[in-house]
């Protein structure tokens, strides 16, 4: 079942991702080099606190696995649900993506950004470049009446020509009272299929995207999904509200 927002549910979810956007956007401030992967999620947790809401990821159960961290903050080839660790260092020309999920008001603000650290390659900057391209071109085609596939396809064809690894293996989705409700949304797929868009829908559109292949490995942790070759990846989000005229985007600053 596809939940459909109600007016006040709408409300209070704007209100949840307008923290959440403003948490990530202060907090992609802070990712400069010498600053540890454990700063930045402490860091997190005090700007959650500042901004009236709290973090959906930590505490968050799959299985027999507690998710210790208050963001994911991934790191070059991580892909992502990457765990802060004072022994991770950023250094100069890291790619560190930044998953801010946060609760307010019984709702979910989703959000997610890849921040280039100063001077990186031009390979990793195009393809974080190219990435937030196809987040927009999601959002764009993420009209009512319109299917989930119309969302896939437009993110696709903006990545296809780059020749980039399109990660399979985690999708977009609905949100709401959850963090992760139907449908799910494929970075990939055939426009024209899936399940219609209609207004009061709320969707986190997440392209990740790798420079190399599509494929990934996880690490002893159990939650950190890498590149398969090592090569970098980027992640960028937004949750966004179907509307009779478009897309709203929610989480924006």
């Amino acid at each position: 079942m596809i939940d459909l927002k109600s007016a006040e549910d709408v409300s209070r979810m704007r209100a949840a991702c307008a923290a959440a956007a403003r948490v990530l956007h202060d907090l992609a401030g802070l990712v400069v080099p010498g600053v540890s992967t454990a700063g930045l999620d402490s860091a997190a947790r005090g700007l959650m606190a500042r901004h009236g809401c709290e973090s959906a990821c930590h505490g968050y159960v799959v299985g027999r696995l507690t998710y210790p961290g208050h963001i994911c903050v991934s790191v070059n080839d991580e892909v992502v649900h990457g765990i802060g660790s004072a022994q991770r260092i950023i250094r100069e020309g890291d790619l560190v993506s930044l998953d801010v999920v946060v609760r307010r008001d019984g709702f979910i603000g989703d959000n997610a950004r890849t921040v280039m650290v100063g001077q990186v390659a031009p390979q990793a900057r195009q393809l974080c470049l190219d990435t937030e391209k196809s987040l927009m071109a999601g959002i764009a085609a993420a009209k009512p009446g319109n299917r989930v596939g119309d969302i896939s396809a437009a993110i696709q064809a903006v990545l296809t020509p780059g020749r980039y690894g399109i990660v399979r293996d985690f999708v977009g989705h609905g949100v709401g009272r959850r963090m992760h409700e139907e449908p799910q949304i494929p970075n990939y797929g055939k426009a024209g299929t899936g399940p219609k868009l209609l207004p009061g829908m709320a969707l986190a559109i997440e392209p990740m995207v790798n420079l190399g292949t599509h494929e990934i490995v996880m690490a002893s942790d159990g939650w950190t999904a890498r590149t398969a070759d090592g090569k970098v990846s980027a992640h960028f989000e937004h949750t966004v509200l179907i509307t009779e005229s478009g897309a709203e985007i929610l989480t924006l600053v």
